[in-house]
């Protein structure tokens, strides 16, 4: 006969439907063109690396009665400055070039980044809304530990004492509120304890199972009511 199975909520499980493919997609591609856009438009506004000794060569067919040792010597400087000029230009031209396919990669980086921590959030909410599956939780008093599914969980004596009674609730349908259920774990009447005191040991039954998403789904809290296990009470064994 196989294992009764329980969700630690009832929410039904929905399909998770992310078209991340083609955001992905959509977006490499208008970052892509958005930044190659803005590098022609770059490229095309520089000036011309050869302007500046175009200049110079003008200056020489225009002046060609310069003969004196000083104006040609002042010629062939402006010539090589025009030449530093060019070069100089060249290697801005790379620089910026560089850095334009830098800046793509990071945005690309972070587009992908941004859609993954998207997607993981969609998916923890699609778990939170189906629940964890359940197919045995056995508490052993004297042994202080949990075993739920195959994960075995050493717990306080506190707090073994508060999923028990827990537990014990479930199994007759029971919803207990703070006040009672500080009433089972400590042997006293419901009137003498306070809601605070109940909402204390939830709280740290909580921070004893360790996983804050498998904690409050497991241990599940009505509104006005008070707290319950949210799972199927055929599944529960207590030794």
């Amino acid at each position: 006969m196989p294992e009764p199975t329980s969700f630690a909520t009832d929410a039904p499980r929905r399909r998770l439907n992310l078209p991340g493919d083609r955001v992905v997609l959509f977006g490499m591609g208008a970052i892509v063109t958005i930044l190659l856009v803005a590098a022609v438009l770059l490229f095309v506004n520089l000036p011309d690396a050869n302007a500046f000794n175009a200049r110079v060569e003008q200056i020489f067919v225009e002046n060609d009665d310069l003969t004196s040792g000083a104006e040609i010597k002042l010629l062939e400087i402006l010539a090589q400055s025009g030449t530093s000029f060019a070069d100089t230009l060249t290697s801005y031209r790379v620089v910026i070039f560089v850095l334009l396919v830098f800046a793509t990669a990071l945005l690309v980086a972070a587009l992908v980044f941004l859609l993954t921590i998207i997607g993981l959030n969609r998916r923890m909410g699609e778990i939170e809304r189906a629940g964890i599956q359940v197919n045995s939780l056995l508490i052993s008093r004297e042994e202080r530990t949990v075993y739920l599914n195959n994960m075995e969980l050493t717990l306080t004596e506190a707090a073994i004492e508060t999923l028990s009674a827990l537990a014990e609730a479930r199994m007759d349908d029971e919803v207990l509120s703070g006040a009672e259920l500080e009433a089972v774990v400590s042997g006293r009447h419901s009137s003498d304890c306070e809601e605070a005191a109940g909402a204390t040991r939830i709280k740290r039954l909580r921070d004893a199972l360790g996983n804050q998403l498998m904690s409050e789904l497991l241990v599940k809290t009505i509104a006005r009511r008070g707290y319950m296990l949210s799972i199927d009470k055929d599944v529960i064994r207590m030794v």
